[in-house]
C-alpha cells in the first residue's frame, strides 16, 4: 500500500522506506481498532502492539492518538483520491473522452460509499469528520472540496476558481449529511437515501454547472 502523504499531523515524515512501512503499518493499525473499539477506547499503546511496533515509534510519528486519526485522515482522502482518478480514467478511455460532470459525480459518490463499507476505520474518521481530529479549526469538506476542485475542473472542463470550489464545497456539505443519515437508518447504507442524496445533488449541480 501507498503510504501516507507528507501530512501536516506528523512529527516526523519517513524518509528512508523501512520507516515509510512502519508508518503504514501504524495507520493499519489505527483503522482496524478504530473499527473494533472506538476512538474513546483507542490507544497509542494498543496501536503499537497490534502494529508490532515499539511504542516509541509510535511516537516518533504522532504525539497523540488525535494527531495519529488525523494523518489516517490524510491518507484516506489521499487513497479517495486515487480511487476516482483512476475510476475517471477508466470512464474516459471506454467512452473515448470525458462523459462530463455527471460521470465525475457518479464516480465521487460511489467510491466514497465503497470507502465507507469496506475500508478500515473509514466510518469513524473517514476524511476527518466523524471524531475530533486536526487542529481545532479544521475543516475536514474543505479539504475535500479543494482536492475535488483540482481533480475535477480539468475533467469537467471548468476554470478551478472560487466559484467552483464553493460549488463542489455544498456539494459536499450536502452529501456529508445525507450519507451519514443513510447510514445511521442502515449499516450498509439506506439505498432509498442514497438514491435522494444522488437525484438531489444532480439537481443542484445541473442548475450551476450546466
Amino acid at each position: 500500500m501507498k503510504p501516507v502523504s507528507q501530512a501536516t499531523s506528523l512529527r516526523r515524515a519517513p524518509v528512508q522506506r523501512r520507516s515509510a512501512e512502519r508508518l503504514t503499518r501504524i495507520l493499519d493499525a489505527c483503522a482496524d481498532l478504530l473499527d473494533e473499539v472506538g476512538y474513546d477506547a483507542l490507544s497509542t499503546r494498543a496501536v503499537a502492539l497490534r502494529a508490532g511496533v515499539p511504542i516509541g515509534s509510535v511516537y516518533r510519528f504522532f504525539g497523540n492518538k488525535r494527531a495519529m486519526a488525523d494523518a489516517l485522515a490524510e491518507r484516506n482522502l489521499d487513497r479517495f483520491t486515487e480511487r476516482v482518478t483512476e475510476r475517471l480514467r477508466e470512464t474516459a478511455r471506454e467512452a473515448g473522452g470525458g462523459a462530463g460532470w455527471r460521470t465525475a459525480m457518479d464516480a465521487v459518490l460511489d467510491e466514497y460509499l465503497d470507502m465507507k463499507r469496506t475500508a478500515p476505520g473509514f466510518a469513524l474518521v473517514d476524511f476527518g469528520n466523524q471524531i475530533p481530529v486536526g487542529a481545532l479549526h479544521s475543516e475536514p469538506n474543505h479539504r475535500v472540496a479543494d482536492r475535488l476542485t483540482e481533480l475535477l475542473s480539468g475533467y469537467i472542463d471548468r476554470t478551478p476558481d472560487d466559484d467552483l470550489r464553493r460549488t463542489f464545497l455544498i456539494a459536499v456539505e450536502t452529501a456529508d449529511t445525507l450519507v451519514q443519515l443513510a447510514f445511521r437508518v442502515s449499516p450498509d447504507g439506506d439505498e432509498r437515501i442514497i438514491e435522494e442524496a444522488r437525484e438531489l445533488l444532480r439537481a443542484y449541480l445541473a442548475r450551476v454547472l450546466d
